[in-house]
């Protein structure tokens, strides 16, 4: 009998698992709990506004290769898109001052000799701080591997470590910070371009991915939510959903790509992140005036990135926990002001949508980095996927589709060894 392999949850975790697995003569199940695919990384039509949006605003970097990797294999590649070279837009609504980081594509930063590419009033020397976070021990904070204060660090360090760790950076494990600049900022310009999906993360990510497995011949039921896994001699043995049972042989595989506390639910003594950081969405019907730069940074506002879209005005703000009791109207005003500010329209707030996801990320703190599990369990035939699983990233797009990678390429080593 051919061994089959079930795929619990069709988030970008468990797509990129399946992904990897079909080519290999394997038959491939994807159970989800959901009516459709792509957990937090997808795209729903909001009544509203009357229109299709996202339901979180999500940045790439073109050196988020696995992400890039997802794309060229189910044939969308074209659809992140971005300018030719790093530019990032800021504004600083303490003073006003308006400028664009724009690093060089090389790995040799010269561009902070620049008054014209780096931040306004900040020192050469500045931009070599972060080097600190490369040789911090694992469990080390950032606040306590580099000073965080001084006008380039509320300037650019800040912003960009809350974005990516969705976590005060202060607080936030400096190993995390470490590989986001390794990735990105110490490869150049080439790999810091900052992409979007366009029309949206559906059409980019999900619509294409559950095609192409579809051509595959891989199976995915929607509606059907996994209530409890039977283990049985140390080996995951039957699936329960509800009032039907799947009966899982030696040979059969299940990954398991839920988030973490669906995960500690279903699998005993299973180590996971306990603590969760909010992220908060603002969307404006509006069009946005001409000459707006796609992305632009706010500091010592309450926005912190502005997404502009040909029929909308998006804002994220992280680390939002301390908005989470803040009335919507009174939220959707006050983002709009900075909103307004950045990009000087002058009008009254516009139909808005405001999204509040309460447990957006683990907080990634060092101790929630220590309780993230790796790609394998202690039962042989269950394996874990998802950004808050090991994946030595914060809970990003790019965390996600590698877990899903790794945990298929742990199936495959198991397969070959078995031989």
């Amino acid at each position: 009998m051919t061994a089959r392999i079930h795929v619990i949850g069709a988030g970008l975790a468990g797509l990129a698992a399946a992904l990897r697995l079909a080519p290999h003569g394997r038959e491939i199940f994807i159970h989800e709990a959901a009516p459709q695919a792509g957990g937090r990384c997808r795209s729903y039509f909001d009544a509203t506004l009357g229109m299709v949006i996202d339901n979180g605003n999500h940045l790439l970097l073109s050196g988020n290769h696995a992400a890039q990797a997802f794309l060229r294999e189910i044939g969308a590649e074209d659809r992140l898109v971005g300018p030719e070279t790093a530019d990032f837009a800021f504004i600083d609504f303490a003073n006003g001052a308006r400028w664009r980081l724009r690093p060089n594509d090389g790995p040799i930063p010269w561009w902070v000799l620049s008054s014209q590419r780096r931040v306004p009033d900040t020192r050469i020397r500045d931009y070599f701080a972060p080097l600190a976070l490369l040789k911090a021990a694992k469990g080390t904070p950032i606040g306590a591997a580099m000073v965080c204060k001084g006008t380039l660090y509320e300037r650019l360090w800040r912003p960009f470590f809350l974005a990516a760790l969705n976590t005060e950076p202060g607080e936030a494990e400096a190993s995390l910070a470490a590989t986001l600049l390794r990735e990105t900022l110490m490869k150049g310009g080439r790999a810091c371009r900052p992409l979007v999906a366009q029309p949206g993360l559906s059409a980019a990510f999900i619509e294409p991915a559950l095609a192409w497995l579809a051509a595959q011949n891989v199976q995915i039921t929607f509606k059907r939510r996994l209530s409890n896994i039977v283990f049985a001699e140390g080996h995951v043995a039957r699936l329960d959903f509800g009032h039907e049972s799947i009966a899982i042989d030696a040979a059969d595989q299940v990954v398991l790509a839920v988030p973490p506390v669906v995960a500690v639910s279903l699998v005993p003594d299973l180590p996971a992140p306990r603590s969760f950081r909010a992220i908060v969405n603002a969307h404006f019907k509006i069009a946005p005036p001409a000459g707006l730069a796609p992305i632009t940074g706010i500091v010592n506002g309450l926005a912190e990135w502005l997404f502009v879209f040909p029929d909308r005005l998006s804002v994220t703000i992280s680390g939002a926990d301390r908005l989470l009791d803040t009335p919507r109207e009174v939220l959707a005003e006050r983002i709009w002001q900075d909103v307004a500010r950045v990009t000087q329209i002058a009008q009254p707030l516009p139909t808005w949508q405001i999204i509040r996801e309460i447990r957006a990320t683990f907080a990634a703190t060092p101790e929630e980095e220590a309780r993230r599990p790796a790609t394998r369990t202690a039962f042989p035939n269950l394996f874990l996927a998802g950004d808050w699983t090991a994946t030595g990233l914060p809970a990003t797009i790019e965390g996600s589709i590698r877990s899903g990678f790794r945990a298929a390429a742990e199936i495959l080593c198991l397969s070959r060894n078995s031989i």
